[in-house]
């Protein structure tokens, strides 16, 4: 299969790939395929720039495509493409965990290395994961934040991606376990899904409001959910009344959190994400990342631990009024 792919490179065609295009030179480089699960969303564009540092530094050539929204067909639909070029490498954001994992179960047996990162497909349908915080810290990072703004008592609601997102469900699970173990007097009283769009989370922000008067919280664990939530706030006039915190990346919240509308943002270096992510995929391409290892070196951001099938990115960061003019993703 590789050497269709080498054959269009060397030829230097403009390939159609899914819904996007890539021209791609002569050359005998590895090659890595990166998917999104939409590549629209900021938090991937920024996951997109880490990943071609990287891949610049280790002189792999980058093919990156995905569904303009979360569409966990089409995220099948390009890897079986990928399958078809021979690319070396696929690393995946997985909107749909089960779903996602026979096409790559598909690309393995072809001989295509896999990992996963952001959200993850099942164990057998990739080498490893390059996690960007455990859910089970990210789920009580979150609830924490809430419970602290609320001082331990009040109602809550939460804004997610999609209600299948893998990883959308188990940072609910662990804020929901650490709601049930701390927080006896607060009270999760909706989720409801943004498909990851800002206006919709705007949307259903305001449609809780309405429904729950007494609703003192949004919490909303992806990126655009939480400008949505504020947005939707800040128009109906509740600013400082309904506190929103969130998943999230520093320039989309700066204005709200400036504004008092969002208190904090909680998340970690995206860029940083994607760029461990092509290091992961290109060591296990040459050999050099194995099953039983216990930490793994990526260019310039050091050392990481393993953990199991785990790359661990580490722990969760809050971007506050203090702190968020110093970032810029």
């Amino acid at each position: 299969m590789k050497s269709l792919l080498r054959t269009f490179l060397a030829a230097a065609l403009t390939l159609s790939v899914a819904s996007g295009a890539f021209a791609a030179a002569a050359s005998s480089k590895l090659v890595v395929a990166f998917l999104p699960k939409s590549k629209g969303n900021a938090y991937f564009i920024s996951c997109k720039a880490g990943a071609e540092k990287a891949a610049k530094e280790l002189g792999v050539e980058l093919l990156f495509d995905g569904p303009t929204d979360s569409n966990a067909a089409k995220q099948n639909e390009i890897v079986e493409n990928w399958i078809t070029l021979g690319v070396d490498v696929i690393a995946v954001a997985a909107e749909n965990k089960e779903g996602i994992s026979t096409a790559l179960r598909k690309a393995q047996r072809a001989g295509i290395k896999v990992v996963t990162y952001d959200a993850d497909a099942m164990p057998d349908a990739r080498s490893f994961f390059v996690n960007q915080a455990t859910p089970e810290g990210i789920g009580h990072a979150l609830m924490d934040d809430a419970a602290r703004l609320l001082n331990g008592e009040g109602d809550f609601a939460m804004i997610v991606a999609t209600l299948t997102a893998a990883n959308q469900r188990e940072w609910q699970k662990h804020i929901e376990a650490r709601l049930k173990e701390k927080y006896p007097k607060m009270k999760l009283v909706a989720v409801r899904p943004c498909d990851d769009l800002k206006d919709k989370a705007q949307s259903e922000a305001t449609a809780m409001m309405s429904a729950n008067p007494n609703l003192k919280l949004i919490m909303a664990i992806c990126s655009p959910g939480v400008p949505g939530a504020a947005e939707a706030v800040k128009q109906a006039g509740k600013t400082g009344k309904v506190k929103v915190i969130g998943l999230g990346l520093p320039n989309e919240n700066r204005r709200y959190v400036h504004e008092g509308v969002t208190d904090t943002v909680i998340l970690w270096n995206t860029g940083d994400l994607g760029y461990l992510t092509i290091h992961a995929g290109v060591a296990l391409a040459k050999g050099d990342l194995k099953p039983g290892a216990k930490s793994f070196k990526a260019g310039s951001l050091g050392s990481f631990a393993v953990q199991g099938d785990n790359i661990l990115l580490g722990k969760p960061f809050a971007f506050n009024k203090g702190n968020i003019d110093q970032f810029n993703f």
